[in-house]
Protein backbone atom coordinates (compact mmCIF):
# COMPACT_ATOMS: atom_id res chain seq x y z
CA UNK A 1 0.00 0.00 0.00
CA UNK A 2 1.75 3.13 -1.25
CA UNK A 3 0.68 6.74 -0.73
CA UNK A 4 1.83 8.83 -3.68
CA UNK A 5 0.92 12.23 -2.22
CA UNK A 6 -1.47 14.77 -3.74
CA UNK A 7 -0.25 14.40 -7.31
CA UNK A 8 3.03 16.10 -8.12
CA UNK A 9 6.37 14.26 -8.05
CA UNK A 10 7.88 16.73 -5.55
CA UNK A 11 5.35 15.61 -2.93
CA UNK A 12 6.17 11.90 -3.15
CA UNK A 13 8.28 10.41 -0.40
CA UNK A 14 11.54 8.61 -1.11
CA UNK A 15 10.09 5.54 0.61
CA UNK A 16 7.11 5.52 -1.78
CA UNK A 17 9.30 5.80 -4.86
CA UNK A 18 11.62 3.03 -3.60
CA UNK A 19 8.65 0.72 -2.96
CA UNK A 20 7.33 1.21 -6.49
CA UNK A 21 10.83 0.70 -7.91
CA UNK A 22 11.06 -2.70 -6.17
CA UNK A 23 7.66 -3.84 -7.45
CA UNK A 24 7.00 -5.88 -10.55
CA UNK A 25 3.28 -5.01 -10.54
CA UNK A 26 1.74 -1.60 -9.84
CA UNK A 27 -2.01 -1.20 -9.42
CA UNK A 28 -4.25 1.81 -8.88
CA UNK A 29 -7.06 4.03 -10.04
CA UNK A 30 -6.51 5.06 -13.67
CA UNK A 31 -5.88 8.75 -12.94
CA UNK A 32 -3.41 7.99 -10.14
CA UNK A 33 -1.52 5.60 -12.39
CA UNK A 34 -1.01 8.43 -14.86
CA UNK A 35 0.52 10.54 -12.09
CA UNK A 36 3.26 7.96 -11.53
CA UNK A 37 3.84 6.87 -15.12
CA UNK A 38 7.46 7.98 -14.81
CA UNK A 39 7.94 5.33 -12.08
CA UNK A 40 6.26 2.39 -13.79
CA UNK A 41 8.17 1.91 -17.04
CA UNK A 42 8.77 -1.80 -17.65
CA UNK A 43 6.33 -2.90 -14.93
CA UNK A 44 2.98 -4.58 -15.25
CA UNK A 45 0.27 -1.96 -14.69
CA UNK A 46 -3.21 -2.73 -13.35
CA UNK A 47 -5.43 0.33 -13.76
CA UNK A 48 -9.17 0.38 -13.07
CA UNK A 49 -11.75 3.16 -12.97
CA UNK A 50 -13.83 4.76 -10.27
CA UNK A 51 -16.13 2.46 -8.19
CA UNK A 52 -13.95 -0.60 -8.98
CA UNK A 53 -11.99 -0.49 -5.73
CA UNK A 54 -12.92 -4.02 -4.61
CA UNK A 55 -11.83 -5.49 -7.94
CA UNK A 56 -8.57 -3.55 -7.87
CA UNK A 57 -7.67 -4.63 -4.35
CA UNK A 58 -8.51 -8.27 -5.06
CA UNK A 59 -6.36 -8.29 -8.20
CA UNK A 60 -3.43 -6.77 -6.30
CA UNK A 61 -3.77 -9.30 -3.49
CA UNK A 62 -4.04 -12.17 -5.96
CA UNK A 63 -0.82 -11.14 -7.69
CA UNK A 64 0.92 -10.80 -4.32
CA UNK A 65 -0.31 -14.28 -3.33
CA UNK A 66 1.21 -15.57 -6.57
CA UNK A 67 4.61 -14.32 -5.44
CA UNK A 68 4.83 -10.92 -7.10
CA UNK A 69 5.90 -7.73 -5.32
CA UNK A 70 2.91 -5.44 -5.80
CA UNK A 71 2.46 -1.74 -5.15
CA UNK A 72 -1.19 -0.74 -4.80
CA UNK A 73 -1.17 3.04 -4.93
CA UNK A 74 -3.49 5.59 -3.37
CA UNK A 75 -3.36 9.35 -3.74
CA UNK A 76 -2.37 11.20 -0.61
CA UNK A 77 -2.05 8.72 2.24
CA UNK A 78 -3.41 5.16 1.80
CA UNK A 79 -4.95 5.29 5.26
CA UNK A 80 -6.84 8.56 4.65
CA UNK A 81 -9.77 7.70 2.38
CA UNK A 82 -7.41 5.34 0.56
CA UNK A 83 -7.20 1.59 0.00
CA UNK A 84 -5.31 0.47 3.12
CA UNK A 85 -8.37 -0.47 5.17
CA UNK A 86 -10.08 -2.25 2.29
CA UNK A 87 -7.00 -4.36 1.53
CA UNK A 88 -6.69 -5.41 5.17
CA UNK A 89 -10.40 -6.30 5.34
CA UNK A 90 -10.30 -8.36 2.13
CA UNK A 91 -7.10 -10.18 3.10
CA UNK A 92 -8.61 -11.13 6.47
CA UNK A 93 -12.06 -12.12 5.20
CA UNK A 94 -10.73 -14.17 2.26
CA UNK A 95 -7.80 -15.74 4.08
CA UNK A 96 -5.11 -14.21 1.86
CA UNK A 97 -1.89 -14.49 3.86
CA UNK A 98 0.63 -12.15 2.24
CA UNK A 99 2.99 -9.65 3.89
CA UNK A 100 1.48 -6.16 3.70
CA UNK A 101 3.35 -2.91 4.22
CA UNK A 102 1.57 0.45 4.41
CA UNK A 103 3.69 3.36 3.19
CA UNK A 104 2.32 6.76 4.22
CA UNK A 105 2.04 9.74 1.93
CA UNK A 106 1.30 13.45 2.10
CA UNK A 107 -2.46 13.83 2.40
CA UNK A 108 -4.42 16.40 0.40
CA UNK A 109 -5.42 18.15 3.64
CA UNK A 110 -1.78 18.55 4.72
CA UNK A 111 -0.69 19.65 1.28
CA UNK A 112 -3.43 22.29 1.05
CA UNK A 113 -2.76 23.45 4.62
CA UNK A 114 0.88 24.12 3.73
CA UNK A 115 -0.18 26.20 0.73
CA UNK A 116 -2.65 28.21 2.82
CA UNK A 117 -0.36 28.79 5.81
CA UNK A 118 -1.03 27.00 9.10
CA UNK A 119 -4.78 26.34 9.43
CA UNK A 120 -4.33 22.92 11.09
CA UNK A 121 -2.07 24.10 13.92
CA UNK A 122 -4.60 23.11 16.57
CA UNK A 123 -7.28 20.39 16.78
CA UNK A 124 -8.97 19.56 13.49
CA UNK A 125 -11.14 16.96 11.76
CA UNK A 126 -11.40 15.57 8.25
CA UNK A 127 -14.77 14.71 6.71
CA UNK A 128 -15.81 13.42 3.31
CA UNK A 129 -19.13 14.66 1.94
CA UNK A 130 -19.46 11.67 -0.41
CA UNK A 131 -22.51 9.64 0.59
CA UNK A 132 -21.73 6.70 -1.70
CA UNK A 133 -20.43 4.63 1.23
CA UNK A 134 -21.67 6.55 4.28
CA UNK A 135 -25.33 7.65 4.65
CA UNK A 136 -25.89 11.39 4.44
CA UNK A 137 -27.67 11.40 7.80
CA UNK A 138 -24.49 10.07 9.41
CA UNK A 139 -22.32 12.65 7.64
CA UNK A 140 -24.68 15.45 8.64
CA UNK A 141 -24.51 14.36 12.28
CA UNK A 142 -20.71 14.46 12.13
CA UNK A 143 -20.79 17.93 10.56
CA UNK A 144 -23.02 19.16 13.37
CA UNK A 145 -20.68 17.70 16.00
CA UNK A 146 -17.53 19.11 14.42
CA UNK A 147 -19.08 22.55 13.93
CA UNK A 148 -20.33 22.66 17.52
CA UNK A 149 -16.94 21.53 18.86
CA UNK A 150 -15.24 24.47 17.10
CA UNK A 151 -12.85 22.18 15.24
CA UNK A 152 -11.13 23.29 12.07
CA UNK A 153 -12.33 20.92 9.35
CA UNK A 154 -10.85 19.71 6.07
CA UNK A 155 -13.65 18.61 3.75
CA UNK A 156 -12.91 16.01 1.07
CA UNK A 157 -15.17 15.21 -1.91
CA UNK A 158 -17.11 18.44 -1.43
CA UNK A 159 -19.01 18.41 -4.73
CA UNK A 160 -19.49 16.36 -7.86
CA UNK A 161 -21.56 16.94 -10.99
CA UNK A 162 -24.52 15.09 -9.46
CA UNK A 163 -23.90 15.83 -5.77
CA UNK A 164 -24.17 19.54 -5.02
CA UNK A 165 -26.54 20.05 -2.08
CA UNK A 166 -24.27 18.47 0.54
CA UNK A 167 -21.74 21.31 0.57
CA UNK A 168 -24.55 23.87 0.72
CA UNK A 169 -26.00 22.06 3.74
CA UNK A 170 -22.57 21.86 5.38
CA UNK A 171 -22.17 25.63 4.99
CA UNK A 172 -25.52 26.23 6.69
CA UNK A 173 -24.45 24.02 9.62
CA UNK A 174 -21.15 25.84 10.09
CA UNK A 175 -22.78 29.28 9.83
CA UNK A 176 -24.93 28.41 12.84
CA UNK A 177 -21.77 28.03 14.93
CA UNK A 178 -19.22 30.42 13.38
CA UNK A 179 -19.25 33.97 12.02
CA UNK A 180 -19.50 34.50 8.27
CA UNK A 181 -16.03 36.07 8.32
CA UNK A 182 -14.42 32.74 9.35
CA UNK A 183 -11.54 32.07 6.92
CA UNK A 184 -12.03 29.32 4.36
CA UNK A 185 -9.43 28.00 1.94
CA UNK A 186 -10.20 25.99 -1.19
CA UNK A 187 -7.57 23.98 -3.03
CA UNK A 188 -8.23 22.18 -6.30
CA UNK A 189 -5.79 19.71 -7.89
CA UNK A 190 -3.24 20.59 -5.18
CA UNK A 191 0.30 19.68 -6.13
CA UNK A 192 -0.48 19.34 -9.85
CA UNK A 193 0.10 21.78 -12.75
CA UNK A 194 -3.65 22.60 -12.57
CA UNK A 195 -3.44 23.62 -8.91
CA UNK A 196 -5.74 26.42 -7.81
CA UNK A 197 -5.65 27.91 -4.29
CA UNK A 198 -8.30 30.44 -3.27
CA UNK A 199 -8.90 32.25 0.03
CA UNK A 200 -12.46 33.08 1.01
CA UNK A 201 -14.73 33.10 4.05
CA UNK A 202 -17.75 31.22 5.32
CA UNK A 203 -20.20 33.68 3.78
CA UNK A 204 -18.74 33.55 0.28
CA UNK A 205 -16.84 30.29 -0.37
CA UNK A 206 -19.82 28.57 -2.05
CA UNK A 207 -19.40 31.03 -4.93
CA UNK A 208 -16.01 29.48 -5.78
CA UNK A 209 -15.37 26.68 -8.32
CA UNK A 210 -15.40 23.58 -6.09
CA UNK A 211 -15.43 20.02 -7.44
CA UNK A 212 -14.37 16.45 -6.59
CA UNK A 213 -10.66 17.31 -6.84
CA UNK A 214 -11.09 20.14 -4.34
CA UNK A 215 -10.47 20.18 -0.60
CA UNK A 216 -12.09 22.84 1.57
CA UNK A 217 -10.59 23.91 4.90
CA UNK A 218 -12.94 25.84 7.21
CA UNK A 219 -11.34 27.61 10.16
CA UNK A 220 -12.59 27.73 13.74
CA UNK A 221 -13.54 30.80 15.79
CA UNK A 222 -9.85 31.57 16.44
CA UNK A 223 -8.62 31.20 12.86
CA UNK A 224 -7.49 34.44 11.22
CA UNK A 225 -5.73 35.90 8.20
CA UNK A 226 -2.19 37.13 8.84
CA UNK A 227 -1.01 38.99 5.74
CA UNK A 228 -1.41 36.47 2.92
CA UNK A 229 -1.61 33.49 5.32
CA UNK A 230 -4.45 31.52 6.93
CA UNK A 231 -3.52 30.70 10.55
CA UNK A 232 -5.17 28.91 13.47
CA UNK A 233 -3.22 30.00 16.57
CA UNK A 234 -1.97 27.22 18.83
CA UNK A 235 -2.39 29.39 21.90
CA UNK A 236 1.14 30.59 22.62
CA UNK A 237 -0.11 34.11 23.27
CA UNK A 238 1.93 35.94 20.62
Amino acid sequence: MVGIGPGGPLDRTRRAEEAIAKSSVVAGYTHYMELIRDLTEGKERIATGMTRELERCRMALARAAAGEIVSLVSSGDPGVYGMAGLVLEIAASEGIAVPIEIIPGVSAANSLAARLGAPLMCDFATLSLSDLLVPWETIRGRLEAVAAADLVVAIYNPRSQKRTRQLDEAAVIFRRHRPGTTPVGVGTAVGSPEEQIIFSDLDHFLELPIAMRSVVIIGNRSTKRIAEWFVTPRGYGV
